[in-house]
């Protein structure tokens, strides 16, 4: 394992400590490979600007919000991602809107974001509403018996991704969805040091099987949409894969073409689900050691009728569950990095930032910076409630900001808001024992192991 250090348990709602620092290169690219959040040590908690080297390469940890604000928002078009970056995530999202540049991403974006607008939320509340209900009722035959609420969370996404694109359930293709998605992030999405050296038109050994993978990805992603049901072109859009048919770039009036549409789903699916699984993972992780918490969440779910009528009227009003969320992807952001390559040179909140330079952006550091946040390793969801001074714009970062920001952000804290007060409305919860539980980076900040968990109905 890496150098990150294990939890103290939730029961003292505290956070994980800052892993320790790595002290050369070949450590920095274990830490890599086993656990990127082992790339960051104490100082980048403390300082706003640490540089460093690595493989003869300059790097600069930027937690300025000044800085962020002028990469990410003032100038975007500077910065782009890594080629080691483009080489790990291009197998699972081809030319969809993560990886798109450019105009070819400026008409993806102009064409996708109607879809994910707040009009659209009531729809998709209530594909989240069946599903959560269906995996409560799984959940009660369990009860007094030790639980994986890692996994549990993990297919309750993928079926909520499954209903909300395709209206599908997934009970023919999960297992195999997530046997894909595991066997990439265990395996093929492990940075190596060929990824970090290789000119990008020069393919790796990793970078055939990637290819191999990509190969039976699209083709189960292409069996998803053929099989999903058909319906009247007169009648309302049930899922987001109507939306994104009936999508025109308002500039153009063009749609996706087959070939688009297909990473566009293959992009939401990734992205989508295995981000809020983890959220919803910590979420339960970090409530099932703070009663307190947990209390307040189950009082204010008990007002409310989750079900499917009722979903997407209640969300507005569950306001501590949705500051216990922004709280937990605070603490466990499921995008543990952005990791940005100038292209020219530049000066971003009074920091030279040569051509060549790569910017690591780490909501992980940004989140718990000393400088920006007071107890910044205590899970303290009433910082997120109306009325407490918001955070600054470009300290919080869970979903990015400017012209990239995630566009189905209010997708994802409508699932994740409505999961957890769901959950927490029927379960308390608890741990099954005491083995600590260490964050990782691996695409996104997963646990070390899935701890298991005691499930009490609440009458």
């Amino acid at each position: 394992m890496s150098d990150a250090q294990p939890l103290i348990p939730a029961a003292r709602v505290i956070a994980a400590p800052s892993p320790a620092s790595p002290a050369s290169g070949r450590r920095m690219a274990r830490s890599l490979h086993d656990n990127a959040l082992g790339l960051f040590g104490p100082q980048a908690f403390e300082d706003e600007v640490v540089h460093r080297r690595f493989l003869g390469r300059r790097q600069i940890i930027l937690s300025r919000p000044a800085g962020i604000q002028h990469i990410l928002v003032d100038n975007p078009e500077n910065y782009r991602r890594t080629p080691a970056g483009i080489r790990i995530l291009r197998p699972l999202l081809g030319q969809g809107l993560l990886l798109s540049r450019g105009e070819h991403w400026k008409h993806q974006r102009r064409t996708l974001a109607p879809a994910f607008a707040p009009r659209t939320m009531p729809l998709l509340a209530r594909h989240v509403a069946a599903a959560a209900a269906e995996t409560v009722a799984k959940l009660e035959r369990s009860a007094g018996r030790p639980v994986d609420l890692l996994a549990a969370m993990q297919f309750l996404a993928l079926e909520i991704a499954g209903r909300s694109m395709f209206s599908l359930e997934m009970a023919g293709h999960g297992r195999e969805m997530r046997e894909l998605i595991k066997h990439y992030a265990a395996r093929l999405g492990r940075p190596s040091l060929l990824d970090m050296l290789l000119p990008p038109a020069l393919p790796s050994p990793r970078d055939i099987a990637r290819w191999r993978f990509r190969r039976r990805w699209l083709e189960l992603i292409r069996r998803l949409i053929a099989e999903r049901p058909s319906q009247a072109a007169e009648t309302a859009p049930r899922d987001l894969l109507d939306l994104l048919a009936a999508a025109r770039d308002p500039e153009s009036g063009a749609p996706f073409a087959p070939g688009q549409l297909v990473d566009q789903v293959a992009t939401m699916i990734v992205a989508g689900h295995e981000t809020t699984a983890v959220a919803l993972f910590w979420s339960l992780y970090l409530v099932a050691g703070a009663p307190a918490v947990q209390d307040r969440l189950a009082t204010e779910a008990r007002g409310f009728d989750l079900a499917l009528g009722g979903a997407a009227e209640a969300l507005p009003e569950l306001v501590y569950t949705r500051a216990v969320v922004h709280e937990v992807m605070r603490l466990y952001p499921p995008a543990f990095t952005l990791a940005r390559l100038a292209i020219a040179d530049d000066e971003a909140g009074g920091v030279a930032i040569p051509a060549g330079t790569i910017v690591l952006i780490s909501p992980w550091v940004l989140h718990r910076h000393r400088r920006l946040w007071r107890d910044p390793e205590r899970f303290d969801p009433d910082r997120f409630l109306p009325g407490v001074p918001p955070p600054d714009r470009f300290a919080y970062l869970p979903f990015g900001v400017g012209p990239r920001v995630c566009v189905g952000a209010q997708f994802a804290l409508t699932e994740a808001t409505l999961v957890l007060a769901t959950m927490i409305k029927a379960f308390r919860i608890e741990r099954a024992d005491d083995d600590p539980v260490m964050p990782v980076g691996i695409v996104t900040t997963q646990p070390d192991h899935p701890p298991l968990f005691l499930l009490q109905p609440r009458r």
